[in-house]
């Protein structure tokens, strides 16, 4: 096998989307492709309903029309290790679709030379993040151009070989997706089974006994050392969603960031066996039980010292059944937003604890299944 190193430009046309301004947006004509439409490596038009004037779409951005074919990916909004997250392939049921900011799609020069999705998985690389990593203008999430990758260069070897990678790749993708399919079956299967046990316990269809949340916890709501760079490389875990949202376990065991003892003070320390619950944005609702000390933002809060009626797997379970409640009772604006007072005002049910071990039991045994199940992560790491 032979390889080369060559400039991306040298092998890649590639294009970043117009300032389309919010004004030209149209309720029909042209969708837009956005940022928010690449969703888990794939093209998703569901996630955003922006479109422009067929007049504006064919004359003044008729060359950022998009192709069958088009490979598109994320310029900004999403840091570097979750790149792989914002890029996807346009087909021809998607057309017409026009690119929008914060966009820039790709296109082979010479197939003979370079095949689209060998590009593709150079991207999730190690080496392709590294080099991003030294491009990138803004402090915490990508900001970057054209400019910056006409300077990055990567690995050119012959096409036979780049078809027999693809071909690898893909079989390890399609293994990955089925598990990832099988994990959201599972989920739905522990939700069914909760209320098959206790019934809409958004309405108490089994009278359940009630009392406020504020009776069975102590509530509080985290706080952020500003600005947070400041206080980062200590050795206090810094609890964060991404944290959280990175793996399918109940409990929470480790952080990727620590903070010094000096952001304590203007943070929240929680202890070990906590059960922390997002109150913010799109992650509201989801709650974690953490194994360890640690400090938690104001996007978190904590319950602890709860009552021995409800066991705490049960009730994470509770409030993520909330979700839905949660969001509808949050106080309008950007985001909805829990504050301590709406969550002790809240009325939890308390089923007998009998049958509520008898539901964590049942709890185990899916997350085993889930366990077994998600042994993709060696395959991510074949991948990179």
């Amino acid at each position: 096998m032979t390889k080369k190193w060559v400039n991306i430009a040298d092998v890649l046309f590639f294009q970043e989307g117009p300032g389309v301004r919010n004004t030209q947006y149209t309720t029909s004509g042209v969708k837009l492709l956005n940022v928010a439409n690449l969703v888990d490596g794939k093209v998703d038009l569901s996630k955003s309903d922006r479109y422009i004037s067929e007049e504006e779409a064919y004359g003044k951005y008729r060359h950022f029309l998009c192709d069958d074919g088009d490979f598109v990916i994320a310029s900004s909004g999403i840091k570097v290790e979750y790149i792989d997250k914002k890029m996807g392939f346009v087909d021809a049921s998607m057309l017409p679709l026009c690119m929008n900011t914060s966009t820039i799609r790709f296109k082979v020069l010479d197939e003979n030379q370079l095949r689209i999705r060998y590009f593709m998985y150079y991207l999730k690389s190690k080496h392709f993040k590294e080099q991003l990593t030294k491009q990138i203008t803004g402090s915490a999430q990508l900001n970057y151009g054209p400019s910056h990758l006409k300077k990055m260069i990567m690995p050119l070897i012959d096409i036979t070989v780049q078809d027999e990678i693809i071909s690898c790749m893909d079989k390890l993708q399609s293994i990955i997706e089925t598990r990832q399919r099988e994990l959201i079956e599972l989920d739905r299967l522990m939700k069914a089974r909760f209320v098959e046990v206790f019934g809409d316990i958004n309405i108490n269809d089994k009278n359940w006994e009630c009392e406020f949340l504020g009776n069975l916890c102590t509530i509080v709501r985290g706080g952020s050392p500003r600005p947070i760079e400041k206080f980062l490389g200590g050795d206090v875990p810094w609890i964060k969603i991404g944290d959280a949202t990175e793996a399918d376990n109940i409990y929470l065991s480790s952080t990727k960031e620590h903070i010094i003892k000096e952001g304590v003070k203007n943070s929240r320390l929680v202890k070990e066996g906590s059960l922390i619950f997002a109150n913010c944005g799109v992650s509201l609702g989801f709650a974690r039980i953490i194994t360890f000390d640690g400090c938690i933002h104001d996007g978190w809060l904590a319950m602890e010292d709860i009552d021995k009626r409800l066991d705490k797997v049960f009730l994470l379970q509770a409030l993520n059944q909330m979700t839905e409640h949660f969001r509808a009772i949050a106080p309008a604006g950007t985001q909805p937003n829990l504050n301590t007072a709406i969550m002790k005002a809240y009325k939890q049910v308390i089923p007998p604890i009998e049958l509520q071990k008898e539901f964590i039991r049942f709890v185990h045994q899916v997350n085993k299944s889930k366990f077994d199940t998600m042994t993709f992560a060696p395959i991510y790491a074949i991948i990179n």
